[in-house]
């Protein structure tokens, strides 16, 4: 048989059969996927009823919303039902990932499945949150599903030798080192700047210079993790193909999730290390004052969930480019353009057209602060100074009420973190999707 003969029958070959085992994953994966798929769906519905109620045309819509969907919770009508809708985007969120867990058989997705489980069951009984049904059953079948095949479960080898090599050379001690001086050196700095605005000012300016160096640790973090965490992970699969070991890995049974969230892994795990060790230097903050631990925690949340997202960016141009090069400025790019450059010129551009019609009607202003928070959301620098700023000012960690200047009246608002941390789960856990698509396409081909 000649090439030009054998050519057609190889493409049209179909795809080998999953084993059993695969099968019953892949149906445990459906099942969340779905979950997901009815929540977006549903809080899509509740938005659009939102607007009916705030623009009158059902009376009482918020009332019977707020019985209805969270009975037990008292509290104004429409910050329950926007309570209601940020839950489901949070259930939404960890479906996706739980998902690609369970495809790349990591052994933290199959207690996962469960921990949500009983959280949802939790919300149900002490809130009356009734979407949570959705969440609870989709999850309950998944976990049956899953837990037939607890032995395929187990930690990842890419990450364990992805990890072991790269702690075993002097480079991430380097690394390291350098981390932690040019931070301690940066501190230095700050505290001898404002050491003399202090001892003229008195004591009470002790918490200022304590929230001073707290804001300038994280945000030096937060610009380390932007260029850091893309270079962490853009070589991840074009290095194999470039050390020609690409199809050696290939050639085992690894399935390719377990081979994409391996890379991720590993240089997640190392990037988490030098979050880890900068928090002595953030806690320095406390002999002076003016931050508390619940300012820690989130500038902790807001940082891991940035090195998670930016390190999926990395994966996913791997994936996508021949070269390592090429992979590492396409992350770059795309990393600066969705961190600064759309957000920024989005909201000036916003401020500019809609300043005539901000406070033309309590609806136009309401979506124009929803589109604002948005858009904060989608810079970790603007999310984490907003969102201190309301701890400070307000006292205000989850929701709060605004008032309108069209109408005097409230609206619900969040916090900024909270809508970051899902909007960048759930773009970390599209792009590995897209990413373990990318490689099965490139084997198939």
């Amino acid at each position: 048989m000649t090439a030009e003969e054998l050519a057609p029958q190889l493409v049209d070959l179909p795809e080998e059969a999953l084993s059993p085992r695969e099968q019953r994953l892949q149906q445990g994966a459906l099942i969340l996927r779905w979950a997901a798929i009815i929540n977006v769906a549903l809080t899509g519905l509740l938005i659009v009823l939102a607007f009916l109620g705030g623009a009158g045309i059902i009376p009482n819509l918020f009332a019977t919303l707020h019985n209805l969907l969270l009975a037990r919770t008292p509290g104004a009508d429409d910050a329950s039902v926007a309570a209601v809708a940020l839950i489901l985007q949070v259930n939404i969120s960890l479906l996706l990932v739980l998902m690609v867990g369970v495809l790349a058989r990591e052994l933290w997705a199959l207690a996962g499945i469960w921990v949500l489980v009983i959280a949802n069951i939790v919300a149900l009984v002490l809130l009356g949150l009734t979407p949570a049904l959705i969440t609870i059953v989709a999850g309950v079948a998944a976990g049956v599903v899953v837990s037939r095949e607890m032995r395929a479960f187990r930690i990842n080898p890419v990450m364990l030798k992805e990890l072991r090599g790269r702690m075993r050379g002097v480079r991430s001690f380097v690394v390291l080192s350098v981390y932690l001086g040019l931070m301690s050196g940066f501190t230095a700095l700050l505290y001898l700047i404002y050491t003399p605005v202090t001892q003229a000012s008195g004591s009470s300016a002790a918490g200022e210079i304590g929230r001073v160096l707290f804001m300038g640790i994280v945000g030096i973090e937060l610009m380390l993790i932007i260029f850091i965490a893309p270079a962490f992970t853009s070589g991840a699969i074009t290095g194999e193909r470039e050390r020609l070991t690409y199809d050696l890995l290939r050639t085992t049974l690894l399935p390719s999730p377990s081979f994409v969230i391996g890379k991720l892994e590993s240089a997640l795990s190392y990037i988490l290390l030098l979050l880890l060790a900068a928090i002595p230097l953030q806690s320095i903050a406390f002999l002076f004052g003016g931050v508390t631990e619940l300012e820690l925690i989130l500038s902790f949340v807001i940082l891991t969930v940035a090195a998670i997202a930016l390190g999926t960016v990395g994966i996913f141009f791997s994936a996508i480019a021949p070269r390592t090069l090429s992979a590492s400025v396409r992350a770059y790019t795309a990393t600066l353009v969705a961190t600064f450059g759309a957000p920024l010129v989005l909201t000036i551009a916003l401020d500019l057209l809609t300043l005539p019609i901000r406070t033309a009607s309590p609806v136009i202003e309401a979506t124009l602060i929803y589109i604002d928070d948005f858009l904060i959301s989608l810079n970790p620098i603007a999310t984490a100074l907003t969102t201190q700023q309301l701890l400070i000012n307000r006292q205000v960690v989850g929701f709060f009420s605004d008032t309108l200047a069209s109408s005097g009246s409230t609206i619900p608002r969040v916090s900024p973190w909270i809508t970051f941390t899902i909007i960048y789960l759930v773009a970390s856990t599209v792009l590995v999707v897209l990413s373990i698509q990318r490689m099965r396409k490139t084997e198939a081909g």
